[in-house]
C-alpha cells in the first residue's frame, strides 16, 4: 500500500494549472527529508481555496516548484469555535495546541489569569504547531493564534450575543452536555462558540465573581473528577464537536 502524499499549508492563492514555489523549511522537508523528485505529487491547501493535488516540476537547493493539477476537496467553512485558556508549560502547551487543532478549533486565545503558571508564550511556535497539526490531520484550515491578553480584556471583547462556556472545577456549573444541548436549537455549525479553561488550581474567587456577572458566560461542569487544564479543554471540545460541530454532519 503506497503512502499518501504529503500535505502542506501554503500562503498563496491556489487555482487550476497555477505555478507555486515553496522555500525555506517546506522546501527542505520535501527535497532533503522526503527526497521527492520532479513528477512526485503533494497536496497543498491555504485555508481558502480547498485542497489541491500538485506535481513537482523542479527543485533547487532551497526551493521546490509545483504545478497545480486538480482540486481534491472544496473549501470547508471555518468553524467559529474559540478556545481561550490559561497558558501552560511548554510540553502541555504543545499537546493542547496539537490536539485542539485535530478537534477543529478555529481560534486559540491564551488568557492571563491570576494563577497562570507561565507568562512565557511563543506565539510563532504555537502557530507553527497548529499548522503542522492541520497538515497531518487533513484539515483545510489552520487555527488562528491570538496575542495573549488578561482575562478581563478577553471577556470584555467577547461578543455578548455568543455563548462562552467556562469550565468550572468547583462542581457548581451546569452539566456540559445539557448546556450544549440547550444552546443547539437554532444554532448553525458555523455560529461562534467559545470555551474558557482556567489554569491549574482554577480561577480565583474574584475572577469567578467577575465572570458570573456576565450573562453570556455559562459555568459548565466537566464531570466528577478534577481534570488537568489540557484534559478539560479537550474534553469540552470533544463534547462540542459531538453535539454541535462537524461530527453531526458526517452522515448528512
Amino acid at each position: 500500500m503506497s503512502r499518501p502524499p504529503p500535505r502542506l499549508f501554503v500562503d498563496t492563492a491556489l487555482a487550476d494549472n497555477q505555478s507555486v514555489m515553496l522555500e525555506g523549511n517546506a522546501a527542505h522537508y520535501l527535497n532533503n527529508v522526503l527526497r521527492l523528485k520532479p513528477g512526485a505529487h503533494v497536496l497543498l491547501f491555504n485555508g481558502r481555496d480547498g485542497e489541491w493535488s500538485a506535481e513537482i516540476s523542479g527543485s533547487s537547493r532551497k526551493t521546490c516548484d509545483f504545478i497545480l493539477k486538480t482540486q481534491t476537496r472544496p473549501q470547508e467553512p471555518r468553524q467559529s469555535l474559540t478556545l481561550a485558556f490559561a497558558p501552560l508549560k511548554k510540553t502541555a502547551m504543545h499537546f493542547l495546541v496539537e490536539k485542539a487543532t485535530e478537534l477543529g478549533v478555529g481560534t486559540l486565545c491564551p488568557v492571563i489569569t491570576e494563577r497562570t503558571e507561565t507568562n512565557r508564550i511563543n506565539l510563532d511556535r504555537m502557530q507553527a504547531q497548529a499548522q503542522e497539526a492541520a497538515e497531518q490531520c487533513e484539515r483545510l484550515t489552520v487555527p488562528g493564534v491570538e496575542t495573549a491578553q488578561p482575562l478581563d480584556e478577553f471577556v470584555k471583547a467577547w461578543p455578548e450575543t455568543d455563548p462562552l462556556w467556562m469550565g468550572d472545577e468547583t462542581g457548581g456549573g451546569e452539566n456540559l452536555i445539557n448546556a450544549l444541548q440547550a444552546h443547539s436549537t437554532g444554532m448553525t455549525p458555523t455560529a461562534r462558540h467559545g470555551f474558557l479553561i482556567g489554569p491549574e488550581g482554577g480561577f480565583t474567587a474574584n475572577e469567578l465573581a467577575s465572570l458570573d456577572a456576565l450573562h453570556f458566560v455559562n459555568r459548565v461542569d466537566l464531570g466528577p473528577r478534577i481534570l488537568r487544564a489540557e484534559t478539560a479543554a479537550l474534553a469540552a471540545l470533544t463534547c462540542w464537536q459531538a453535539l454541535l460541530g462537524d461530527w453531526q454532519r458526517l452522515n448528512q
